[in-house]
């Protein structure tokens, strides 16, 4: 059997971590047995789908390098990669693709057109549930005679077309991921396949698409579960043989509720705009309900591609912690080479809007102070906040370490003898700005720290940051000594 799997978005709004998921498992299923991985676009609900969620969801998946070998390129192509095209439902709508199938089943008694009214359906559901029943479609409309439906049609009454569900007997789902579920036919309604409009419904939509593209295995988010008996009949009447299902666990947050907002970024082009790396995040989301047998925490791509398998993906919930995404990613960074990560900082300043901000930093200087904070980035986003000390026209002394720091009785002394003193050095090297620094505190007869943080705070506003030495070197005599000056008038006088 030929491998053939589809991620089927609907562009109502961003892709989110699920969404990313459900892809990326899809794309590793597919390159793991040398299938292929479909794009298609569900954009039948027309009231939320937008051009905007299109193009975010096409670049989001692209950032993530999850290649696709058929699907759309941009969000309007009509000319799209593949032979099973289009690959926009809207767009196989409109060249009647969905109302063959509608046709065969009305002709076939295996649907029929309902025409109920939103008001009469809800009063139906509240008597239902009033009566502690499942509240479903009773079948009203399910016997009509020819009589019956001219006359509603007279009134003027819009119809919506529906499946015929058998009401005895069950139908199973053979899941590679949860085994055998078995669904009781009573349990379900007769489901709309068609709305008023002629727009497909999700159910009858994907499984004509998924037929006729024909997918292998269908690999989703076990939201869909529900949907799968209904969809499992419609194969089956059609006369088609049914793909092979395999449910993904959701999605939690670290406190046991479902993923959500409210517990940080959820789409794929927040965690972009923060600075995250795509190989860190597709990394992260493969260990979202899926593991090796000893626990492997990275992996290079070819190697998760050549571990996963479905079999191995976990019924339970998984949860996302972004704590271990946060650190992971710093394990991404740290394994780049520098030239490496300031390719990806101006990559990410580009996609941000942030190159203006930057654009008077000398740029071999910034290429120097990345590479000099490799270690301490997470993020991208990171690096501004660790190397801006160097670029700064004033310094920005940050509160706590001016009274950590300056509040000790040898500052102003030290800070004066430097400012003195440094015009007159030389040298400006790392090692002989040390052998300075130290030679001070020996004649002040006071701690090495004590020459050393006010330094520090006085050219760079902080206690923290790169090797004190080193930062002098980059920032050049002229400006070391200028801050120092500036100091010692600010905080001395």
């Amino acid at each position: 059997m030929t491998v053939r799997v589809r991620f089927a978005p609907s562009p109502t709004g961003y892709l989110h971590i699920g969404g990313a998921r459900t892809a990326l498992f899809n794309w590793l299923f597919a390159r793991k047995m040398k299938g292929a991985f479909i794009l298609r676009i569900e954009d039948t609900d027309e009231a939320r789908s937008t051009d905007e969620s299109v193009d975010a969801i096409l670049k989001s998946i692209q950032w993530l390098n999850l290649n696709w070998d058929e699907g759309p390129q941009t969000k309007d192509d009509h000319s799209a990669k593949g032979n099973y095209g289009p690959y926009f439902q809207m767009q196989r709508k409109e060249q009647g693709i969905y109302q063959k199938y509608v046709d065969q089943l009305l002709s076939g008694g295996q649907a029929y057109k309902c025409y109920c009214t939103s008001e009469e359906l809800d009063n139906m559901r509240q008597k239902q549930t009033a009566a502690k029943q499942n509240p479903k479609y009773d079948g009203t409309c399910r016997s009509f005679s020819a009589e019956k439906r001219a006359q509603k049609e007279a009134e003027g009454r819009q119809a919506v077309i529906r499946f015929a569900m058998p009401s005895e007997g069950s139908v199973q789902v053979d899941d590679i991921i949860r085994g055998k579920v078995s669904f009781e036919n009573s349990q379900l309604d007769d489901f709309v396949l068609m709305k008023a409009n002629g727009v497909p419904t999700y159910n009858f939509a994907c499984v004509i698409d998924d037929h006729l593209m024909e997918i292998s295995h269908v690999i989703r988010g076990d939201d869909h579960l529900s949907n799968t008996p209904r969809q499992i009949h419609l194969y089956k009447t059609l006369g088609w043989g049914l793909p092979q299902f395999a449910h993904l666990s959701m999605i939690l947050g670290p406190d046991g509720t479902r993923l959500s907002k409210r517990h940080g970024h959820t789409s794929v082009m927040e965690y972009r705009n923060e600075g995250y790396l795509p190989e860190a995040l597709i990394n992260y989301l493969a260990l979202l309900g899926w593991s090796t047998e000893d626990s492997q925490q990275l992996f290079e791509l070819n190697d998760l591609i050549d571990k996963f398998s479905l079999e191995r993906c976990s019924k339970s919930p998984a949860v996302f912690d972004p704590q271990k995404l946060h650190w992971m990613n710093g394990e991404y960074i740290r394994n780049l080479s520098h030239e490496q990560l300031i390719n990806r900082f101006k990559f990410w300043l580009r996609h941000n809007n942030a190159e203006p901000q930057f654009a008077t930093w000398d740029e071999n200087l910034m290429e120097r102070v990345v590479a000099m904070e490799h270690d301490k980035a997470k993020t991208l986003k990171d690096i501004p906040g660790l190397i801006d000390i160097f670029f700064l026209d004033k310094v920005e002394y940050v509160p706590e370490a001016v009274e950590k720091v300056f509040k000790a009785s040898s500052a102003k002394d030290v800070l004066q003898k430097v400012a003195d003193r440094l015009p007159l050095q030389a040298d400006f090297s790392p090692e002989a700005l040390e052998a300075f620094a130290r030679a001070l505190a020996v004649e002040m007869a006071i701690g090495n720290g004590k020459v050393f943080h006010p330094i520090r705070v006085a050219i760079s506003g902080r206690t923290n940051g790169p090797s004190l030495f080193h930062m002098m070197e980059m920032m050049g005599k002229e400006k070391v000594i200028r801050r120092i000056n500036e100091t010692l008038v600010k905080f001395f006088q």
